[in-house]
């Protein structure tokens, strides 16, 4: 840790209190593994005493809307006091919260919602304080709720549960199972809800596990373009495994293989996550096969739709609709022989989309890859290489906008109007066409090919 958590915990000793590091730091430096965020609980002293303190250190910004808790200028850390629940007939779900500096540890640990969670550190002396035996869970590998009166304070807490089997491959126990199967979601808002989805798909080890208590419990009707995914049957000479929610299960956990740990995972794997749902509204069931056209077209509203409510960003949505829009491009690229032209277009229609097509073909592989079908077992994708050596071929890493604009088309003496935007579409065009980047050789071209056109 950093030095100055000891140098804090020793000026709260010296004024007759303690600091404990509490919660996600202390499980994961049992587990060997790094964890950025600190949070410490302050017994013993008020919140009077504890600001003092910690001004003496660096300047206080006090976060948190019912109780106080503090965060020093330059330092990851939240400082807080431990608080007592008392069951009311008021407040959030009945539960009043009150600050109480002068509980034990085993009396504040009980409101948190897993044991694993509800172990502390004394930093002054590395002591560990475990009454739940969250160790002993660690190694069980077993989810189990610190007191079950407390569990459903917080409805997100089932959420977080499907986070940590995710995460950690833990298997809740059947108390935890039924406390997350009762609670209501649909109370939570869209930021905290894509919190705990966003660390699930970018710190599972497999997040299908995750999904997959979701459906159990019942909760996966809280993500209701996921839960339309279970039951849509597809055609077993292309999808043997099995029907589309089983699929995409497979290939959430084949996307979390080929992350990077770059600012695209993200995408990555909501890509992979909304990849086929719009196959729920186009799957026909014929004679003898089964068909899912325009699939990826009609599943770019759901994803947008599904992305909204969980109040993504802008630049997420876009970049997740790009990558279900365009999935199949690897592989119809491939199959239909595509030319330079269509790269082109391609590359200029994800680039409006921040979207690269290296980014584009780890989704694709993953869809292809999650799979039962022989190639897949085999670990082969020829499509997906040859689509990248064609874009390598064809420099299309780093693709460029329209090289010739409307300022180009005036200082020609163009007026704006239809001419000048069927002038500009030309341009496009040649430009997909030749993948030239000078606007002058580009714009030439398209007006000599016009004058020609207009001779004949």
């Amino acid at each position: 840790m950093d030095d100055r958590f000891q140098k804090i915990a020793r000026r709260i000793r010296d004024e007759g209190g303690r600091a404990l590091v509490v919660g996600g730091f202390v499980r994961d430096h049992i587990l060997g593994q790094d964890s950025k965020d600190v949070d410490i609980e302050v017994y013993g002293l008020d919140l009077v005493s504890l600001r003092n303190v910690l001004e003496e250190f660096s300047s206080v910004a006090e976060v948190g809307q019912s109780f106080g808790v503090f965060r020093l200028k330059g330092l990851n850390a939240d400082f807080s006091l431990p608080r007592r629940d008392n069951k009311t007939g008021t407040g959030h779900r009945g539960f009043e919260v009150q600050v109480d500096p002068h509980l034990d540890y085993t009396q504040a640990a009980r409101r948190r919602d897993l044991t694993i969670n509800s172990m502390a550190m004394d930093p002054l002396t590395d002591e560990i304080l475990d009454p739940f035996d969250g160790r002993g869970d660690l190694t069980r590998k077993v989810l189990r709720a610190t007191d079950a009166r407390y569990f459903g304070e917080d409805p997100l807490r089932a959420v977080r549960v499907a986070q940590f089997v995710a995460r950690l491959e833990m298997e809740p126990d059947e108390e935890l199972a039924t406390l997350c199967a009762a609670q209501d979601l649909s109370e939570l808002s869209g930021e905290r809800m894509f919190g705990e989805l966003e660390k699930l798909l970018l710190k599972g080890r497999r997040p299908s596990a995750g999904f997959e208590f979701l459906r159990r419990t019942g909760l996966l009707r809280f993500f209701p373009e996921v839960q339309a995914l279970v039951g849509v049957p597809q055609d077993p000479r292309w999808h043997p495994e099995g029907d589309v929610y089983v699929h995409t299960l497979m290939v959430i956990d084949e996307a979390a293989a080929l992350r990077r740990g770059d600012r695209d995972d993200l995408a990555l794997m909501f890509g992979a996550l909304c990849h086929d749902f719009g196959k729920p509204a186009t799957t026909r069931v014929e004679t003898d096969r089964i068909s899912s056209n325009a699939h990826d077209v009609v599943g770019v509203p759901l994803a947008e739709a599904f992305l909204k409510r969980l109040r993504a960003s802008t630049r997420l949505t876009c970049q997740v609709a790009a990558l279900v829009a365009h999935h199949l491009a690897p592989a119809q690229f491939h199959r239909g022989g595509a030319k330079p032209r269509a790269f082109r277009r391609l590359a200029r229609k994800l680039n409006a989309a921040d979207v690269g097509m290296e980014l584009l073909l780890r989704v694709a592989r993953a869809d292809h890859m999650g799979r039962t079908t022989t190639d897949a077992l085999a670990r082969e994708f020829p499509a997906g290489e040859h689509f990248l050596q064609q874009v390598q071929a064809f420099d299309l890493s780093t693709p460029k906008h329209d090289v010739v604009r409307g300022r180009d088309l005036i200082a020609r003496g163009f007026q704006p109007g239809p001419e000048f935007r069927d002038i500009l579409t030309a341009c496009r065009d040649i430009q997909d066409e030749t993948g030239w980047t000078d606007p002058v050789h580009v714009l030439d071209e398209a007006l000599r090919r016009r004058s020609g056109a207009s001779d004949s």
